[in-house]
């Protein structure tokens, strides 16, 4: 599947929050002056509200519900009150891009996305373990930030991947050795060394500096998610087809094998 990184040049990208690669329309940031005294008004979702909604004609009521409903998920929205004009104040540096597909809303300052804290990396295989799906999240958080970071992060998710698939998980090498002799998919066996040999960089420094190299720990994240589609997901699926084969047909598969 084809994947484009979020990035604030483009209009059409993987949006972080639903994954779909798709356009992306861009927002500018305008502000109004505050009230003296006024704060931000930010109801939290235990919060009890108290709005005199029975005062308030229906349709207007109901509209104004919404609208604290939304505010209470705390996320990033757009809102239309019904007033068109708006102060000519522009804020450069935060935008706001809007997917196509799922119509949320990610926030920039600057070049960077700080909002979703998922990040500019692709979603990672929903087939793996969720200890390693939380380290992939969380170096997927830091890849703007800190791509060193995030390589070494997405290092670690290989050597749990390892033990996952029945290795020790002591030496990642040793572990990959294993699994070539047990018949691991060359193309596989590379994108773990990869992983494995960039990540130590990371760690360690070596001949590779993967410094502020962002397309470098992007790459990353793809080749774990090639890797769980290898020996998690295609695996997965196959023993679920098989498994939907008629009892005659699997004793059939059965005697065919012992001859």
């Amino acid at each position: 599947m084809k994947y484009i990184a979020p990035s604030i040049t483009a209009t059409a990208f993987n949006c972080p929050h639903c994954g779909v690669l798709t356009t992306q329309f861009w927002h500018l940031t305008y502000a109004n002056d505050a009230k003296k005294g006024q704060t931000p008004f930010v109801i939290k979702p235990d919060d009890q509200t108290d709005f005199e909604f029975e005062k308030m004609e229906e349709d207007k009521r109901a509209r104004f519900e919404k609208l604290v409903e939304t505010l209470k998920k705390g996320r990033p929205f757009l809102w239309n009150s019904g007033n068109t004009s708006y102060s000519d104040i522009r804020i450069y540096n935060v935008n706001f891009s809007r997917c196509y597909e799922c119509s949320d809303l990610a926030v920039w300052v600057f070049d960077r996305l700080i909002y979703p804290i998922s990040g500019e990396a692709p979603s990672p295989n929903p087939d793996l373990p969720d200890e390693i799906k939380a380290d992939y999240l969380e170096a997927s958080s830091i890849l703007h930030l800190s791509p060193r970071g995030a390589a070494a992060l997405i290092r670690l998710c290989i050597q749990k991947l390892c033990i996952h698939l029945n290795q020790p998980g002591k030496n990642i090498n040793n572990d990959i050795k294993a699994l070539v002799a047990a018949g691991l998919d060359d193309r596989v066996q590379r994108a773990l060394d990869a992983v494995r040999v960039i990540g130590n960089n990371a760690v360690h420094p070596g001949k590779i500096d993967i410094g502020d190299d962002l397309g470098m720990a992007q790459s990353l994240f793809r080749l774990l998610n090639v890797v769980a589609e290898k020996m998690i997901s295609e695996p997965k699926h196959v023993d679920e087809v098989y498994a939907l084969l008629p009892p005659t047909a699997l004793a059939q598969i059965a005697e065919r094998d012992k001859k």
